[in-house]
């Protein structure tokens, strides 16, 4: 995939990199009855914490496995790693990769074990299959929380300025006068960081299916385009009308991440269109992250149809050249069950909920966790694009910065993109282009 799909990949996983360690023993079983497995997993903080507090939940109630666990880099590079391992037969037993429409480029059905109908999938929620199947064979199961995206806001500024929560852009851009009037920031932008400046389009997704249910499958095939359908040129638009409004940060063009999500955190800003992943990290430095950080879906025109997109969890899958398949196979079971949640909450906070059966939230979940919580319950989110279509094109986040610093037309970026996305589409050779 695209670097800026790479790009975003990271962020969720708070973009971090670490070095690439010894990969684990591929023997049998010894005769007493031993397995090591290896394990192939992130380098950036939380997915290494996750996959430490799975692998250590899982030898704790299995004596007798051993899981050796490697870091592969991030971006682009462990992209290639993986790939790369798989392609030559020396990938780890099980390893964690995304989900989504980037399934496809490792060639699943030659690579990975296939799980249809397999008991370890009984607790994985139906929601989630689609994110890891490919021509009708499932081959992942959950890794993670389901990450929301949307419109972090802060809570105490909404109680100070007797704020709601908006449902529709016009009540969204409402209260970002009244927070302008008090001497607040209204929007956080960072386009230091340029893929931060893609999520008013990408999280604005929910809107474009509830407005053309077809979206995704007309997109693919080259049907349906950003610029001529209104409801996806609306992503666009937010940019635009953010900035035409004068609701930025001084300096956003040069504003980094870190600094946004501290002006958020510290009430110095309301607004921040951003992931609820990146939150769990702040909170040994601003534990009021916790309760002063709220989410909500990117407002559309239609508050009846108000909900969130949401980021579908990475997977962990099982190689095809595993030795290993009973013990991988009892492995990912545990991951995809309430007691492979439990582990991991224990380690990380959850940003969102899970996708597994009976997995509930901890009661002192963070705020953004409970309201993504809400969207799911009412069943008002929708998959990110890029869960539903391979296409994303590589300049998104460029002509996003400009749109979003008023130095291109909304119109004029969304025509800039479907051209991009052109160029990739027929890279990929996908039928329609």
């Amino acid at each position: 995939m695209k670097t800026s799909h790479r790009t975003l990949a990271a962020a969720l996983a708070v973009l971090a990199t670490a070095a690439l360690t010894s990969c684990g023993s591929t023997s049998e079983p010894a005769a007493d009855g031993a397995v090591t497995l290896s394990f192939m997993t992130g380098s950036d903080q939380s997915t290494v914490d996750t996959s430490k507090a799975l692998a250590n939940a899982f030898m704790k109630a299995n004596p007798k496995v051993k899981i050796e666990m490697e870091n592969q880099p991030g971006g682009s590079e462990g992209d290639n790693v993986v790939k790369t391992r798989l392609s030559t037969g020396e990938m780890t037993d099980v390893f964690w990769y995304n989900s989504g429409s980037l399934l496809q480029a490792l060639n699943p059905a030659q690579t990975l074990v296939d799980l249809t109908g397999d008991s370890v999938l009984a607790s994985v929620q139906p929601e989630y299959l689609p994110v890891v199947t490919q021509e009708n064979k499932v081959y992942g199961v959950p890794a993670t929380t389901l990450t929301g995206g949307g419109i972090l806001y802060n809570r105490k500024v909404y109680e100070q300025l007797k704020l709601e929560v908006p449902k529709t852009w016009a009540e969204f851009m409402a209260n970002n006068d009244k927070i302008k009037a008090a001497g607040i920031t209204p929007v956080i932008s960072t386009f230091k960081d340029t893929w931060t400046s893609q999520i008013f389009v990408l999280a604005d997704y929910h809107n474009v299916q509830a407005a053309a249910p077809n979206f995704a499958t007309d997109y693919t095939a080259g049907k349906a385009k950003y610029a001529t359908t209104p409801a996806a040129a609306g992503g666009f638009q937010h940019l635009a009308d953010v900035h035409a409004k004068d609701y930025l940060n001084k300096g956003f063009g040069s504003a980094t991440l870190d600094q946004g999500l501290k002006m958020l955190v510290e009430g110095k800003g309301a607004h921040y269109a951003m992931l609820s992943g990146l939150l769990p990290p702040l909170l040994a430095t601003y534990p009021q992250t916790a309760t002063d950080v709220g989410l909500f879906g990117i407002p559309g025109t239609d508050p009846a149809k108000n909900g969130a997109t949401v980021w579908e969890p990475p997977a962990i899958y099982i190689a095809k050249t595993t030795e290993k398949l009973d013990t991988a196979k009892k492995f990912l079971a545990f991951v995809a069950s309430p007691a492979g949640t439990q582990a991991v909450t224990a380690a990380v906070q959850p940003s969102g909920p899970y996708r597994i059966k009976g997995a509930k939230l901890p009661d002192d979940a963070i705020q953004v966790a409970k309201d993504l919580q809400a969207y799911i319950d009412k069943g008002a989110t929708s998959p990110a694009l890029e869960f539903l279509s391979p296409i994303k094109g590589p300049s998104l986040e460029q002509i996003t910065v400009a749109v979003g610093s008023g130095l291109t037309p909304a119109a004029e970026g969304a025509a800039q993109y479907d051209k991009d996305v052109e160029k990739q589409a027929k890279q990929l050779g996908l039928a329609g282009w």
